[in-house]
């Protein structure tokens, strides 16, 4: 039975096994970077404000290509799409650490490579979460996320640790090093994946695949609420990381290793979190992820004052078990509430809109010190951070978003019918029929030849369209749909159902229109 045991859940896809392991790869090689970098820049004679400069010059241009990668992670092989953005990171960071180990660096040259990483992490980025989905079923998500999170948050403790050493012994060029193979591994596991085709990407320009994801960001309240939270404080956090708090360990904590002790308690923290959340399901997700943010505050005071550094360790440790709660929660929430075919626009929009002030914060850190002290500008963060938090849980949908219920993995009823369901029209409840018995042939046979179907702003026209938009993301996916509700106005039926399957998990509405029999257009939302 042990043996049994090992190939269920997420571990048993190859797709996610190797997700898995590029995530502890790429992310082991970052947490070294992370304690390198801002060493490397005071090892040629740069200054507190160079090292946010530094920093900045990743942030920037990840930000402005952010937006574009999400479209065409929504339109191209996300996998593949993560092994192009890897080798240009690999090739970057191999640059940095042949200048600084040549001992010829300049502040200039690191952010120029800098940039050139943030391009790269531009494409990655939105394509990786929307790939997650795709490796694993839609009951597994809130586990796979998890075993991701913990998988990472590992690597983050062994790399923060080994970054301190290696930065201390042998200096932060051979940091540098270490990430730059640790990018060109990572896609070469990667290219190994394997997914079915997706479907013809549609004939629409990139602007008008952005204008349409911004239309869908803007209509969910607690998705802009809560990014605009984190732009300020992930601003507050990258200032800490990137600038202050190596200043700080610099000046009172013994350099580089104290300061990697530090980042290696926090992700001990995140791991402790991650595999709380293996078990943990929160009914109410975000009002869960919300009330963790803010331990951040906890840091930043330690920090701030600054404490001894295992003080400040236990500070970053619990700071990074709940960060962890957030980030479980807040994944599974996008997963559960954004159809599959927004789903990397959609994390495009989070993130530009999460990190926009990143830059603002790396460049305004060292000035901000400078004016001020570091202590006054942490402890001020640390402030915000609990501000913003209470004005977040004002907004009804933080408080009172659920958890969609879970597939328990047998199949709906092959009539799904509620009160409201009689109402329906035949071809619109043949089709649902057909959909939870997975027949192919009779849920087409339901559609006019030249029917139309809108899925998430995304238009699919003609029967032989709808029957690859069906393998690819409806009855391919194994969607089962249980209607709670139907209402008639004009023409028009529209049909409130919950949605399972290996795609999109929860609620939803799909308007019909039918004549003669057969449905002529079917808007999905």
């Amino acid at each position: 039975m042990a043996g049994l045991r090992l190939h269920r859940g997420p571990l048993a896809s190859l797709n996610f096994r190797l997700f898995l392991a590029c995530d502890v790869i790429s992310v082991l090689g970052t947490a070294v970077a992370v304690v390198a970098i801002p060493f490397a820049v005071l090892a040629i004679g740069g200054s507190a404000a160079d090292v946010g400069f530094v920093a900045a010059s990743a942030t920037g241009p990840l930000i402005v290509f952010l937006l574009w990668g999400g479209v065409v992670a929504d339109r191209l092989p996300r996998h593949r799409v993560m092994v192009a953005a890897n080798v240009v990171q690999a090739l970057a960071q191999a640059g940095s650490a042949a200048a600084v180990l040549s001992g010829h660096a300049r502040v200039w040259e690191l952010m120029a490579l800098a940039a050139v990483r943030g391009t790269g992490l531009g494409f990655y980025f939105p394509a990786a979460l929307g790939l997650l989905p795709q490796t694993v079923p839609a009951s597994q998500f809130p586990q796979a996320n998890a075993m991701d999170r913990v998988g990472r948050n590992t690597a983050l403790i062994s790399g923060s640790a080994l970054g301190g050493v290696l930065v201390g012994l042998a200096g932060p060029g051979w940091g540098l090093v270490v990430d730059a193979v640790s990018y060109a591994v990572a896609a070469l596991l990667r290219a190994g994946m394997r997914f079915p085709a997706r479907p013809p990407a549609p004939a629409a320009s990139m602007l008008h695949e952005l204008r349409e994801g911004w239309r869908e960001f803007a209509s969910r309240r607690w998705l802009w609420t809560i990014v605009l939270q984190f732009s300020c404080i992930v601003a507050i956090s990258t200032a800490a990381v990137s600038v202050l708090g190596p200043v700080v360990a610099q000046a009172h904590l013994g350099g580089a290793r104290g300061w990697g002790i530090i980042l290696a308690a926090q992700s001990a923290g995140a791991v402790l979190g991650g595999v709380v959340m293996l078990r943990f399901r929160a009914r109410r997700m975000l009002l869960a992820a919300s009330l963790s943010v803010p331990a951040i505050a906890v840091f930043l005071f330690a920090l701030a004052v600054p404490l001894t550094v295992p003080l400040i360790a236990a500070a970053a440790f619990v700071s990074g078990g709940c960060l962890e709660v957030f980030a479980v929660n807040w994944t599974t929430t996008m997963q559960q509430e954004i159809p599959p075919g927004m789903l990397s626009r959609l994390s495009a929009y989070d993130a530009v809109g999460s990190w926009a002030l990143a830059p603002v914060g790396a460049v305004a850190a060292g000035p901000l010190a400078g004016a001020f002290g570091a202590p006054a500008v942490l402890f001020a963060g640390g402030v915000l951070v609990v501000v913003l938090t209470a004005a977040v849980l004002c907004v009804p949908e933080v408080r009172t978003l659920r958890r969609a219920p879970a597939p328990d993995g047998r199949a709906w009823p092959r009539k799904v019918r509620d009160m409201a369901a009689d109402d329906l029209e035949a071809p619109i409840q043949t089709m649902i029929d057909a959909t939870n018995r997975e027949d192919t042939p009779a849920f087409l046979d339901t559609f006019a030849d030249d029917a139309v179907l809108i899925d998430g702003g995304r238009e699919v026209a003609g029967k032989a369209a709808i029957a690859r938009w069906n393998a690819a993301e409806h009855i391919g996916t194994h969607n089962r749909l249980r209607v709670t509700g139907v209402t008639h106005s004009g023409g028009q039926t529209d049909v409130t159902v919950v949605v399972s399957g290996q795609g999109y998990n929860g609620t939803g509405i799909l308007a019909f229109q039918a004549q003669d029999g057969h449905i002529q257009r079917l808007v999905i939302s």
